[in-house]
């Protein structure tokens, strides 16, 4: 897997607890309270919470000497496009039949709008087949990936087509060009040993923070795999069996985290500590393999 960053935690934490809840705004030392048994130090958080808002996915406010976080409309719109994915029960099926082209066009001084779109084309499971050609297997719903940049975007900006294989041009090189299908597997059997080992509820002595690390890695897992047809796989490739290990994992944490969650919003204090647990990690954990995709 790969190591846990300050950005992809907080993007688990609020898609996991707060975007389809009432929460109201939660404060700075509570977010960082629960990075921090996860091996993020206070300063890290605190910039990354800075970068989010300036992409537009938090919105800052001030409580007397407090700072408090929440989702933007738009920060909301995202998590919620992603939730689909981390709570459908087949999340390594392709969606549909055929494939999915895009083609885009942004100018060199637009990178930042560049960068969200093809990040938004690698959660959808695209990859860049050549130049300014991306492909994804199945019928993927751009119109509603893309909604979130709807406003950014320039008119005839992206163009896309849904295709299917013509006899006499098997597109399976072209498969294996765009992807690393091996590498893939190995991100799956990362996942796999890192969850399924029962001790992993004590990576940190928050229920909480650990339910936050999981999700973490789930999201980089589902990035990871673009969901390709079974008949680019072998019998025994891993999608099914890292389903249920986040499944089974994440039923484990919930009731312990939940009240974790409710004891920090409704306190000032930070989060409830189990007894009896492993100390904090020193440092995120380190990266078993790469994918060698864009994230």
């Amino acid at each position: 897997m790969r190591s846990r960053q300050p950005k992809q935690l907080l993007l688990a934490f609020f898609g996991e607890h707060v975007v389809d809840a009432a929460t109201g705004p939660i404060r700075a030392s509570a977010l960082i309270s629960v990075l921090e048994p996860a091996g993020v130090a206070a300063p890290a958080t605190r910039a990354t919470l800075d970068r989010l808002v300036g992409s537009g996915i938090l919105a800052r406010t001030r409580n007397g000497r407090e700072t408090l976080f929440s989702l933007t409309e738009h920060g909301a719109a995202v998590l919620r496009e992603a939730t689909d994915r981390v709570r459908g029960p087949r999340p390594f099926d392709p969606q549909g039949h055929g494939w999915t082209l895009v083609t885009f066009s942004i100018p060199e001084g637009q990178r930042m709008l560049r960068h969200r779109l093809r990040s938004t084309l690698t959660w959808e499971g695209f990859a860049p087949l050549r130049d300014g050609l991306w492909l994804a297997p199945g019928e993927v719903d751009l119109a509603g990936s893309l909604e979130p940049l709807r406003q950014d975007l320039p008119p005839h900006t992206v163009i896309a087509f849904h295709a299917r294989e013509l006899a006499g041009f098997p597109i399976g090189e072209s498969v294996r060009a765009a992807w690393d299908i091996e590498a893939i597997r190995r991100e799956h059997l990362a996942f796999i040993e890192m969850w399924e080992d029962p001790a992993a509820v004590d990576l940190a002595p928050s229920a909480l923070t650990v339910r936050t690390m999981l999700v973490a890695d789930w999201l980089a897992l589902l990035r990871a795999d673009p969901r390709l047809p079974a008949e680019f796989m072998d019998a025994q490739w891993p999608a099914i069996r890292s389903a249920e290990t986040y499944r089974r994992m994440h039923e484990k944490l919930a009731e312990a985290s939940a009240a974790e969650f409710a004891d920090l919003i409704e306190a000032r204090t930070p989060v409830r500590r189990r007894s009896g647990r492993a100390a904090p990690p020193s440092a995120p954990s380190p990266t078993r393999s790469g994918a060698g995709r864009p994230r």
